[in-house]
């Protein structure tokens, strides 16, 4: 296969799931990662896609947000040992925070039935997952829903956090770098998760590796305000040692 031919088939392939990444192209292609970096350079000079960490997302789509169903289906079985190795995180008693997100509902749905937890959460998913839990006081906290994210927003939700301090607060985002933070494509959702934040003693960012790198329109937070990253292999040694140097501690999963 010629360069100009592989070019267009990873954009295709950029286009029809919203990312693709330098490893996997190679081994399809049967051809290095350097190679497919150098086409990944030629597609980015020439406007048809955005290189990220690791990989490339079509121009255009920094802001898109896929559908919550679509995001769910994607890096599951990372979200999965992600979700699992967040429960050793959760306070055997206390108050904790459950943002919206695909990771942060896996997580939800493996809270053991027996725990003893005040739980809040502006995330409809959330909550279904822990309503029937005997144990548990859940909290959910009220606004105008989103329909991509099933997560209330606006100032309904920004005064329930406001005056709440809970000792743990799960978080989630659509992208994260040394550089830009932590971001989201909607200002709403993105001023309810910089609330989150402030209003826990403790924040832990649940987050799979391939947002890393990924820069989106709005800003909630600094990878600073963050005690622990948990995410997955995929995350590097290295990039995980440089985040540890700036104070977060990280688990690869």
């Amino acid at each position: 296969m010629y360069a100009p031919e592989r070019q267009q088939e990873i954009l295709r392939l950029a286009r029809e799931s919203g990312r693709v990444d330098v490893l996997s192209l190679a081994e399809e292609f049967q051809v290095t990662a350097e190679t497919v970096r150098r086409d990944l350079k030629v597609l980015d000079r020439a406007g048809l896609i955005r290189r990220v960490h690791g990989g490339a997302i079509p121009a255009g789509r920094l802001d898109f947000e896929p559908d919550l169903a679509e995001r769910d289906a994607v890096a599951a079985d990372e979200k999965d040992r992600i979700a699992q190795a967040a429960l050793t995180e959760l306070p055997a008693e206390g108050s904790v925070i459950v943002d919206a997100g695909t990771t942060a509902a896996r997580l939800a749905a493996l809270v053991p039935l027996d725990s003893a937890l005040t739980v809040v959460t502006h995330a409809l998913p959330v909550a279904a997952r822990l309503a029937d839990h005997p144990g548990i006081s859940l909290h959910l906290v009220g606004g105008r829903v989103r329909h991509r994210t099933r997560a209330a927003v606006d100032a309904w939700a920004l005064r329930a956090y406001g005056e709440i301090r809970a000792d743990v607060a799960f978080v989630a985002t659509n992208g994260f770098s040394l550089t830009g933070g932590l971001t989201t494509p909607d200002l709403a959702e993105a001023a309810v998760k910089r609330a989150a934040l402030a209003a826990a003693r403790r924040v832990v960012l649940l987050c799979d590796s391939a947002k890393f790198g990924q820069e989106h329109l709005a800003r909630f937070g600094a990878l600073s305000d963050i005690d622990l990253l948990i995410t997955d292999t995929g995350l590097t040694p290295q990039d995980a040692l440089t985040i540890e140097r700036r104070g977060t501690a990280v688990v690869r999963a």
